[in-house]
């Protein structure tokens, strides 16, 4: 019998494929996506995408979204407040683990796991130290169609936001950025792939510079593929 989870959806890139490996697993079965979004702005928290987005990719996996609704603000107290409170209730209907899109980060996988066991609910990471120069290449040969959606201006240019995840765009990154941006240099939003069954339709809005450091590409809903 498959063991219900979550997947911790961010709605981008590395979310999107732990999704499409755990789909390979017979071991489990998604019940839903784990997402969290910052009330202040109604948007995916980091990634800066839209809710209406964020159902659209849902929808379109046909699967329900477990949303964590955090201020903009929120101290790690808040967050681990409402985080547990979705995690005991999802335990409560069924769910056994939650899975993350996490690559190499030791201290995030420790935090992650830690969280986790106090709640008796497993973590699994379906691409922990797989090659992120791989991984991109993976995503992109297995058809997946992403955007970025921010860019960390301290260590990438902003002429990097609001572009296709496609071999171009990984040929163009300085040395030091990872192809995967697992350091946080860049988030994505993926709007196509084989997980789908229709592709989310995007259209590139403004691009904005927050913090004098996050650079912004609004996305709004289009006609399926983004465009200038």
């Amino acid at each position: 019998m498959k063991a219900a989870i979550l997947v911790s959806w961010s709605s981008g890139k590395d979310s999107a494929l732990a999704f499409y490996r755990l789909r390979q697993d017979p071991q489990w079965q998604v019940k839903a996506l784990l997402t969290t979004v910052t009330e202040d702005y109604d948007r995916v928290s980091m990634h800066g995408v839209r809710r209406s987005l964020l159902e659209a990719q849902a929808a379109s996996l046909g699967l329900p979204l477990e949303i964590v609704v955090i201020p903009k603000d929120a101290s790690n107290e808040t967050y681990e407040d409402r985080m547990g409170q979705t995690l005991r209730r999802c335990k409560e209907e069924g769910v056994r683990g939650v899975a993350f899109g996490d690559i190499f980060l030791e201290d995030l996988r420790r935090y992650r796991e830690e969280r986790l066991a106090r709640e008796n609910l497993l973590a699994l990471f379906p691409l922990w130290k797989h090659p992120t120069s791989g991984l991109a290449a993976e995503l992109i040969q297995a058809g997946f169609r992403a955007v970025t959606t921010c860019v960390d201006t301290q260590v990438l240019g902003s002429e990097f936001v609001g572009r296709e995840f496609d071999a171009e765009f990984l040929n163009g990154l300085p040395p030091s950025i990872d192809p995967c941006g697992e350091n946080g240099e860049f988030h994505t939003f993926v709007y196509d792939g084989p997980i789908f069954t229709r592709k989310i339709g995007i259209t590139l809005g403004e691009k904005v510079l927050r913090e004098d450091r996050f650079h912004f590409c609004d996305l709004l809903p289009g006609d399926g593929s983004p465009s200038p």
